[in-house]
């Protein structure tokens, strides 16, 4: 999952994106509101955390052009500025949710839990293909039972999948929902952690769960049938 952070003191940008990353999403980070709606124009975010307190243009207008623009990816605006007119204009202007500073680093990992799941349909805390079992909420894998020990980056990777169950996943949805603006696309990153997945899920087991569809993408599916190992 991606994620465009908008924070303007460099510190607690620095501390969140960290935080985030350690958690397995991919962060994008903007300093200011104009910045902030020109990645979001330009990228597909699965969601905003937006400071409501920017130079230039404030979350609030910034999450207003997003709503005018029909961009419907969800909000979590974070502010100082906790009096109820405040958390009424961030709702106003479009957010889906509000947290004042301070906050604990864990609930704002469940906010962000809860509106993932709601995009873009309402996705089980547990997600399963085959005997595969994907919790969301407490970052684990196991495939018949037994756990599978994975990198931040390898959990990113098959959650995307597993939210995808059945559906051909190109290599360009994988570096925009699973990667940063770092992502080079030139390079075979995918292609090995994708081997690496083979190796750690599929290994062993009779039932292959990934699969390439050559020239088109990757898939996570218990059938195998039409598409490459």
């Amino acid at each position: 999952m991606r994620i465009l952070l908008v924070e303007d003191e460099p510190s607690a940008a620095t501390m969140l994106a960290k935080g985030l990353r350690e958690d397995a999403y991919a962060v994008d980070v903007a300093a200011d509101g104009e910045t902030a709606l020109a990645q979001a124009f330009i990228n597909d975010y699965d969601l905003i955390i937006l400071d409501v307190v920017l130079p230039g243009k404030d979350g609030f207008r910034v999450c207003r052009e997003l709503r005018t623009n029909h961009l419907t990816v969800p909000v979590l605006m974070l502010t100082a500025r906790d009096a109820v007119e405040d958390r009424v204009e961030g709702l106003d202007s479009g957010a889906d949710d509000y947290l004042p500073k301070p906050f604990d680093f864990e609930e704002l990992l469940a906010r962000v839990r809860a509106l993932l799941r709601r995009k873009p349909a309402l996705y089980p805390d547990v997600i399963t293909v085959g005997d595969l079992s994907v919790d969301t909420r407490a970052r684990r894998i196991t495939r018949a039972g037994q756990r599978i020990d994975l990198t931040a980056k390898e959990y990113a990777l098959i959650e995307y999948l597993a939210r995808r169950d059945g559906e051909v996943v190109s290599r360009a949805d994988i570096s925009e929902h699973v990667w940063d603006e770092s992502y080079d696309p030139f390079s075979k990153v995918i292609e090995v952690f994708i081997q690496r997945l083979r190796r750690k899920i599929d290994g062993g087991h009779r039932l292959k769960l990934i699969h390439t569809r050559r020239g088109e993408g990757y898939m996570l599916t218990t059938k195998g049938t039409d598409v490459d190992d």
